[in-house]
């Protein structure tokens, strides 16, 4: 991979941490601003809400601006409302940052995508993606963890200073290393022409499959501080370690997901979504054990974000009408479900139906996905498959 896209990984894992720490720090957000928990994680909702309109909308809006002013510009907003986010007292102000905030990472990831994916072989669009979504994870490795450390050590705004420090470096090393040339090579960008490229069933149909596993994710991730030390019974010392397996987990999944997705891609998402399918309800019965629900804290991390991945890399081969918009499609998919799922799952909490019970409506969510993806293939059966590369073209990358 082309040093550039690690470099992309790095902004990406400043605006990862963000979008994640918040598992780790929604108690002390909460007891701080005197709300609820689930408003606290309404924060997460918020988020995703803005990556959803954000995706496509900044997408256009940096349509005739060469990637690397996009990309600055949507990082400096990033870097921006986190100083302001960790100034506030005010839960509303807090929100409006975390708005704001996703409308310049959308932008940015959008942007990142595409910028990734034309580095590369054609057919080498799995792996681009897989080493772009790195730096998500290890986010959930590392910043994730350690956001929520500070958070214990410092105070939650602590992490909040943290993510707008590391954004630093990122703009040094985008200015000096992504290319200035403008999106969309010799062709001019149409945004009329491109969004026709929504009509493609199979892009919908990929789109849709992606935001119902991200919402499954997102619906037990953002809760999986208060299960571990309210069902589990683990002390607030173990939260970091075990955000940090989960994220480790998702590391491996996106590396593993990485070397086949661009090969064998249906095994992939069908075994995977199976064996992920079975992991929640699984997790949800064993919560109460220590051992068994550590274990599952990496797999059902590593599982939902090979899965996760490769509906994205799969999206961007869909959407070829669509070559300037395409990452704003895909980032905005996994956003619908990112914001669903905290949605979803603080519903039955506030039932008082406890901490267990996302990781129920996570298995419902996966579910459906897998009855959704079912049901399209009986429908098509001989429908043609996407492109796949050649096994030569794959190892001539590795």
């Amino acid at each position: 991979m082309p040093l550039v896209i690690h470099l992309l990984g790095l902004a990406v894992f400043a605006m990862g941490t963000s979008e994640f720490m918040l598992s780790g720090l929604g108690p002390g957000i909460a007891a701080d601003l005197n709300v609820s928990i689930p408003a606290a994680g309404a924060l997460t909702s918020a988020f995703a809400v803005g990556m959803i309109i954000g995706a496509p909308l900044m997408a256009i809006l940096s349509l005739r601006w060469s990637r690397r002013r996009a990309l600055l510009a949507f990082l400096g907003v990033f870097l921006l409302v986190h100083v302001i986010g960790a100034l506030t007292t005010s839960f509303g102000v807090l929100l409006a940052t975390r708005i704001a905030g996703a409308f310049a990472n959308a932008g940015f990831l959008a942007v990142a995508l595409v910028t990734a994916v034309s580095l590369v072989d054609e057919n080498a669009k799995g792996r681009a993606t897989s080493a772009l979504l790195g730096g998500v994870t290890i986010a959930c490795v590392v910043g994730v963890p350690g956001g929520a450390l500070l958070g214990q050590l410092w105070g939650w705004r602590a992490a909040f200073w943290a993510v707008a420090l590391v954004t630093v470096p990122a703009l040094v090393a985008i200015t000096r290393s992504v290319p200035s040339s403008a999106p969309g090579g010799a062709q001019a960008p149409n945004a009329r022409r491109e969004l026709r490229a929504l009509r493609s069933p199979r892009l919908l149909l990929t789109l849709l499959l992606g935001a119902l596993v991200n919402g499954a994710t997102f619906c037990s991730f953002t809760y999986l501080a208060p299960l571990l030390t309210e069902v589990t019974g683990l002390g607030r010392a173990w939260i970091p370690a075990l955000l940090a397996l989960f994220g480790l987990g998702s590391f491996v999944g996106v590396t593993v997901a990485g070397r086949i997705a661009d090969v064998r891609p249906r095994p992939l998402l069908v075994t995977g979504s199976l064996l992920l399918l079975a992991g929640w309800p699984v997790f949800a019965l064993v919560a109460g054990s220590p051992v068994p629900a550590t274990i599952l804290v990496f797999v059902q991390g590593a599982l939902s974000f090979a899965v996760g991945s490769t509906l994205i890399a799969r999206a961007l081969y869909a959407a070829t009408e669509a070559p300037t918009l395409a990452g704003g499609y895909a980032t905005a998919a996994f956003n619908v479900g990112g914001a669903l799922g905290p949605w979803l799952g603080g519903l039955p909490l506030t039932a008082g139906l406890g901490y267990r019970s996302p990781l129920w409506v996570s298995a419902l969510l996966v579910a459906l996905a897998v009855l959704v993806a079912g049901t399209a293939r009986a429908l098509t059966p001989h429908r043609r498959p996407l492109p796949q590369p050649a096994r030569s073209a794959q190892n001539s990358l590795s």
